[in-house]
């Protein structure tokens, strides 16, 4: 029996073997990162002091995922931190992927007065602050906010977000211009903090 041309030329083999096992990678690595997780790196100090510059995150997918294979559009909850695409993005411009706090929903009306966000809806029809939820164990959103005189109404398919360092201008976000975030270019909500190893955080 004539042994097989790959046989006869084991370098050949080799390489043959290199560049499927290299596709396999690429094409899993793909997968995760579409279906499964992403990781981002935090840049700046718009979520002082929850996260830092420089810390890692992990992005969880699956929410996403099974919202498309279910064919229903997806909503963060409330008060998680996401990762989303910067909608104003510009090449060369400003960061691509931003992370932000959740805040309000399509038809919430969201107020800065005198310094304190207010959400209004129907369980709230008077206005409540969220952030109180979310202030413990020396993290959360600082206070007074900026954005003075803010009264918006979250436009459908949208969600209002912002980051917890909302003193001054130290967060671009749904009250200094950003505006709204379309639910489409949400990467997903952040599930792990991994680095600095000595600060590992599940959220």
């Amino acid at each position: 029996m004539q042994p097989s041309y790959l046989t006869r030329h084991p370098g050949l083999k080799d390489a043959v073997s290199f560049v499927g096992f290299i596709l396999l990678v690429f094409v899993g690595t793909l997968l995760i990162n579409t279906f499964i997780f992403r990781s981002f790196s935090v840049q700046g100090h718009s979520m002082d002091p929850t996260l830092a510059d420089g810390q890692r995150l992990i992005v969880n997918r699956l929410p996403i995922t099974a919202s498309q294979l279910g064919n229903k559009q997806y909503f963060p909850e409330r008060g998680q931190i996401i990762v989303f695409k910067n909608p104003q993005f510009v090449i060369g411009s400003m960061d691509e992927y931003i992370v932000k706090r959740v805040i309000a929903f399509p038809g919430e009306r969201v107020t800065v007065t005198d310094g304190v966000l207010k959400v209004y809806n129907a369980e709230h029809p008077t206005g409540y602050e969220p952030d109180l939820a979310w202030r413990k164990d020396g993290v959360g959103p600082k206070s007074p906010s900026s954005g003075e005189g803010l009264d918006t109404t979250v436009p459908d398919n949208t969600v209002f977000v912002s980051g917890d360092n909302r003193i001054d201008n130290n967060s671009y976000d749904s009250r200094t211009g950003l505006g709204t975030i379309p639910t489409f270019d949400i990467v997903g909500p952040v599930s792990l903090r991994i680095y600095p190893f000595n600060n590992v955080h599940a959220f």
